[in-house]
């Protein structure tokens, strides 16, 4: 898909191949350094690389003056509720060095674009309840949270231990 030329002139976003999967954990790192979750951060580069090269989730990087400052991993999901497919973003970071210089934004738009293209109709995220930039930013987007959601997960040891019970 190679480099996607933007409204800013030094911006460019280009899609990450399962070669670049060291670097979508590099950003996965910073992105748990800046939530104060990094010990949450446990994929590992063989890990990224075969979630990216069978198609299970996608990612972005963008680039400033020619350097790499952050990146976007997304997959495209399903609601039974509405009948509608959409576009999940599980993880967007933007380096704080050029944080506030519109970056945001147009990765937003690009996801935007890009979810549309894929017959999409919806884009849909989840943010740390105590990170106010961040929600700000979010609403800034014409995004709404929906409050009356929690997320559950199962861990690895528990989705074997209902596998062996069925």
């Amino acid at each position: 898909m190679g480099i996607i030329r933007t409204q800013h002139p030094a911006c460019v976003i280009r899609h990450a191949t399962s070669k670049d999967a060291a670097q979508v954990v590099h950003f996965m790192q910073e992105l748990g350094r800046f939530q104060k979750m990094v010990d949450s951060i446990i994929v590992t580069p063989e890990r990224m690389e075969r979630l990216l090269e069978n198609g299970s989730g996608e990612a972005v990087f963008v680039a400033y003056n020619g350097v790499d400052i952050g990146f976007a991993y997304f997959y495209v999901k399903s609601s039974a509720f509405t009948g509608r497919s959409g576009v999940y973003l599980d993880a967007l970071f933007i380096d704080d060095s050029v944080r506030g210089q519109g970056i945001g934004h147009i990765v937003m738009q690009f996801l935007a674009k890009y979810t549309l293209s894929k017959g999409g109709e919806f884009l849909e995220w989840g943010c740390l309840d105590w990170n106010t930039p961040a929600i700000e930013f979010y609403q800034q987007q014409g995004a709404y949270c929906i409050d009356n959601m929690r997320i559950y997960r199962l861990s690895p040891d528990e989705l074997t231990r209902h596998a062996a019970l069925f």
